[in-house]
Order: structure tokens, then sequence, then C-alpha cells
């Protein structure tokens, strides 16, 4: 009798890493993912008519202070630096975020020290907000009224689609707010970009004998049996939503094609709530030790709305109103025999590459040490 076999679904970083350390441990592992790419919502690709390496379903920046996890990546693939540094375009003023002593200053017509500009900040920031629940009061304890309505309201309405009094403090809580002159988005010590891209570092980790894997093919469509399912669907799917369905945002992205560079960096955000779309990103600015080696270039307008059945998931919304569904499934899920859901999907959670790296790496350790 032939042993069985370990299913993965989905071919992202969750799925890929998972396979990989099962397969070096000895284990015989199926990866399906119903796309016909790799690498998930990272997946990168050049683009034909500019030579672009494009993040085909948006920006995706590595960042992380987990030594594991940034020597595992680059075991894979070689990492090149790179810090994030982003824009805005606010009411005809560019300025940096996340906000800094450059952007107080220059948003309020002022030449503060970073001790004078802290305590013009504590000045402005509702201090009758002691604990803040929602996205809203977060911000308004977190910056003031003026800054808040600035960079974080309107682009919270377009992004989310809801009321920021609905969504949850956690999400403002990952920003910082700094009283020098430091526009790296990222505090984390270690940060870059894959020369060769996302998908190629996701097909190394997938190249092993015992890994098969099967694209354009359905979690739902598999007649296998498996000795255990590790599932990076959405959580909702795997019940055939029959509870109901858990809300997601899903991006739409409108391709600009010019010559040369069209905006200068690599990320211009938009929070004025009349621009329609949230951001333009430029690609070629990902990848900065080739961004000048290119005649033409290629960005793109990115426009969040509702996730409807058919579109793809991209960010769990985690209302405040949402909570009983997900416990629901949650509850469900716990009591699945040889299942384990992992990713972003799989556990309904916002997480950044690094932390669906490091989980993944956590999972599989847990699953090997049980024999």
């Amino acid at each position: 009798m032939t042993e069985r076999r370990i299913g993965i679904v989905g071919a992202g970083f969750s799925g890929a890493v998972i396979a990989r350390e099962l397969a070096e441990a000895g284990f015989s592992v199926l990866v399906v993912d119903e796309r016909s790419h790799i690498a998930g919502n990272c997946h990168t690709e050049r683009d034909a008519e500019s030579g672009v390496m494009v993040h085909k379903y948006g920006p995706h920046i590595f960042h992380t202070g987990d030594k594991r996890v940034w020597d595992y990546i680059n075991r894979f693939g070689e990492m090149l630096p790179y810090v994030n540094r982003v824009k805005a375009t606010v009411q005809g003023q560019v300025y940096s975020l996340p906000i800094n002593l450059h952007t107080i200053n220059q948003f309020f017509g002022k030449t503060m020290s970073p001790s004078e500009a802290k305590a013009f900040i504590q000045e402005q920031a509702r201090t009758d907000i002691e604990d803040p629940q929602s996205f809203e009061e977060q911000g308004m304890k977190f910056v003031g009224e003026r800054l808040y309505k600035a960079f974080f309201d309107g682009y919270t309405r377009k992004q989310w689609g809801v009321e920021p009094n609905t969504l949850p403090a956690s999400i403002l809580k990952r920003l910082p707010l700094r009283f020098n002159y430091d526009d790296n988005y990222f505090n984390h010590p270690f940060q870059g970009m894959p020369k060769d891209g996302y998908s190629k570092i996701v097909e190394n980790i997938l190249d092993h004998e015992k890994i098969e894997l099967r694209l354009d093919c359905r979690f739902e469509d598999l007649d296998e049996e498996f000795a255990h399912l590790f599932y990076s669907g959405p959580l909702d799917r795997y019940f055939n939503y029959d509870m109901g369905r858990l809300s997601y945002r899903t991006l739409d992205f409108e391709p600009i094609r010019a010559e040369g560079d069209f905006q200068g960096t690599a990320v211009m955000n938009y929070p004025d709530p009349d621009v329609p779309f949230t951001r333009i990103s430029e690609h070629k600015h990902f990848a900065p030790w080739e961004a000048e080696g290119f005649e033409k270039t290629i960005a793109f307008k990115e426009y969040s709305r509702a996730c409807e059945e058919g579109d793809i998931p991209y960010y769990p919304i985690r209302r405040l109103d949402d909570k009983e569904l997900l416990e629901a499934y949650e509850d469900r899920a716990s009591k699945e025999q040889n299942v384990t859901f992992v990713g972003r999907l799989g556990t309904y959670q916002y997480l950044d590459m690094d932390v669906t790296i490091g989980r993944a790496l956590d999972v599989a350790d847990d699953y090997i040490a049980q024999g």
C-alpha cells in the first residue's frame, strides 16, 4: 500500500515553504493552485513592452526583523538593497510618508526641531480619547484631526470602503510617527527586493524531487485522500460559504505607460477623497539596480473595492461587526481532522510576507516534530 502524501492548497509563500520543509523531512507532497502561476499575490513577471519586473498583484516590499526568515529567503534567491520611501500628494502638495519631521514642518509651514514638533503634535492630538477602539479614534489620538484628515481619513475610506470608525484601531497602530527626517517606511533591520522577482524565489523553494506542483487545479476538484492537508485558501470557501461570506477588499489596476520616468518614485499615495484611486506604483523603481536601463516605464493606478464572487480576495477587512462570523468559522476549522489552515486567507488575517514565511516554518516544524 502506497503511503498517503501531504496535500497543500496554494502555491504562495505559505504553501511553498511548508511543502519544502516537509519534503526535506522526507514527506511526499502535492501542491495545487487554481491559478496558472505560482507565488500567489506575490507573483512577479517581466512586462513584455517595457522589460520592467512587474508585481502583478500590487507592490510587495520585503522587510523583517526575523533573521531566520531573512536567511531563509536569501537561501532561495538574491535579495538586493531596497528602501521603501513613500510619497503622498495631498491638496496639491507632495509629502513624505510615514509622517516625519519633514512632513510635519511642511504641512504646517513651520521649522520645528524634534522636541518642538513632538510637543506640537501632542497639542494637536485628541487627549480625551484614552483607549482608542476604532481606526478613527486611533488616528485622532495619534496625530490630531488635521493630519488625520489629510493623510488617513480619505485614503482609508477608499482602501477599505467603510467608515473609519468601523475599523479596528490595530490597522493604524502598524504605522510609525517620526520626529526626525527618516523617511524609510519600515523600521526593520532587513529590507530588500529579490533580484529576479518573487516568483523565481517560490519556484526555487518548490524545486524538490518530493514535491509535485499542479497548477490550474482547484482544491474542490481533487479526489485524492491526504495524510494531512495544509489549506491556504479562503477560510469561508473551505466550508462552501455555508454560514456566509467574510468581507474582503479586492483591487483593480489601471496601467499607465510612458517614456523614461513617470513619477520619480515607486509609490505615490493619493489620500484626497475626490481622487478615485488610492495610489500609483511605478514598478521600475522597485528594482533601483536596473531602473535606469529601461527606456520605457509602466505604472499602475490602484483602485480598491468590495470583493465579490469571482474576484481575487486581497485584504481581509476584519470589521468590528465581522467578528461573530469569523469566530464561527474558526470554531469549525478547529474541529477539522488532519487539516491546518494557514496564510493570509486561511487564517483571515493581514500578514506581511515575512510573517507568512515565519509562520509557515513554525507550522512545518510542529508537524515534523509530531512525527
